[in-house]
């Protein structure tokens, strides 16, 4: 099964998944790597789908109190937001201080967990997965990420950019801010596992009795504070018969059809921007002579290379909503936008950066209310956040969430 059968790109997938969602099934089994989750993070990530449009799916079919463990896993997508709006370049660096010095954790990620050849089963399971479909279960994800920095030791910045670059969903604050909590510089202690933790949420095949993993959690805390000392080829060794890593790409294949801008192709024209993170459907406001540009702006994925099945993921939708699609930097992007009458987009962080000074970009759709306050607890977010709703239906009435 391929990528695109496994997360079809479209806006009808997204929706399906979201009509599908048992929230009794998911608060009840979302810990177990087989358990209902809903797969939806490529969507929301990428703009198919928004928060609000989620949630109404949800409630039309079941009634859910806003304390519900579905609504309050939404609200974390959206707290990491709000922690990345008001920390800004700060979520790339640690917060606060690990549980050992910075200078004692490695800046390279090894050879044998890139490879997936650690023999600790769950984590070699959870790279390969990661490898077969770009996605990675939550609880999954929090166990690679513990072993990485607090077993091996290293740097979670490093072992945090690579993950990214291999996810589908990969959300810069969502990701990074979650590495930081594992690790301990972003709450107030780290994150541990053991082998019986694997054992009760993961099947057999995830099962590591034997290994580093099966001690207790005192152990287990010990070997976290302790710093490693490393052979000084151990990031370099082969590894015979390991999985070979899939290579990050700073630009899309070339077989996806790409030019570079043409001032001509939207002078004197009213113009909307599809990006990688507003890939919903178009807005039904555009005038008829609208002409819609899709991008790709080199100086974000330079800087964040991606796996080339991100990159059909998203260009494959991308193609279906823009008959022009351009990849160029954001120089290059100015001067042939400067020939339009007026340029539009939606916001989102990971682009703004280049778009703020080239294009009118609306709000993006939220759930929750905006605080403006900086909180620097989800509990602390939540509690303000979800205070005056009792219900669902309350929440989404008073974000006027579109109806479908």
């Amino acid at each position: 099964m391929t990528m695109l059968d496994t997360f079809p790109p479209t806006r009808e997938a997204a929706l399906d998944r979201a009509s599908a969602v048992r929230p009794g099934d998911y608060a009840r089994s979302r810990n177990a790597i087989e358990g209902a989750v809903t797969g939806l993070s490529p969507y929301i990530t990428h703009g198919l789908v928004s928060l609000p449009e989620v949630l109404t799916a949800v409630a039309a079919k079941h009634s859910l109190d806003v304390q519900h463990k579905f609504v309050f896993e939404l609200g974390w997508r959206e707290y990491f937001r709000h922690v990345w709006a008001f920390r800004g370049e700060e979520i790339f660096e640690s917060l606060r201080e690990g549980l050992l010095p910075q200078t004692s954790y490695s800046a390279l990620l090894p050879a044998d967990i890139r490879q997936a050849a650690t023999g600790v089963a769950v984590i070699d399971m959870a790279v390969r997965t990661l490898y077969a479909t770009g996605y990675l279960h939550n609880h999954a994800r929090m166990w690679l990420a513990s072993y990485v920095v607090h077993v091996r030791k290293v740097d979670w910045r490093i072992a945090a950019d690579w993950l990214y670059g291999h996810l589908l969903d990969g959300d810069l604050a969502s990701n990074h801010l979650s590495w930081q909590w594992v690790a301990g510089t972003g709450s107030s202690k780290p994150y541990l596992f053991n082998a019986d933790n694997v054992a009760r949420y993961a099947p057999a095949p995830w099962h590591s009795p034997g290994t580093v993993i099966d001690q207790s959690y005192e152990a287990l805390d010990r070997l976290a504070r302790q710093p490693m000392r490393r052979s000084r080829n151990e990031h370099d060794a082969p590894n015979e018969g390991a999985l070979i890593e899939p290579s990050f790409l700073a630009e899309p294949p070339i077989d996806l059809g790409w030019a570079q801008p043409e001032a001509a192709a939207v002078a004197g024209c009213e113009v909307w921007l599809v990006h990688p993170w507003n890939l919903g459907d178009l807005p039904s406001s555009l005038p008829a002579n609208t002409v819609v540009v899709g991008v790709f702006i080199t100086d974000f994925h330079r800087a964040w290379p991606w796996s080339e099945r991100r990159w059909r993921f998203v260009a494959t939708r991308m193609a279906a909503l823009a008959p022009t699609r351009w990849q160029c930097d954001a120089a290059a992007l100015g001067s042939a936008l400067q020939s339009a009458s007026r340029v539009r987009s939606v916001y989102d962080p990971h682009i703004a950066p280049w778009l703020a000074t080239l294009v009118v970009c609306e709000a993006e759709t939220k759930l929750f209310p905006e605080l403006s306050r900086r909180c620097d607890s989800f509990s602390q977010w939540w509690t303000r956040a979800s205070r005056g709703f009792a219900t669902a239906s309350e929440l989404l009435a008073a974000r006027q969430a579109p109806a479908w």
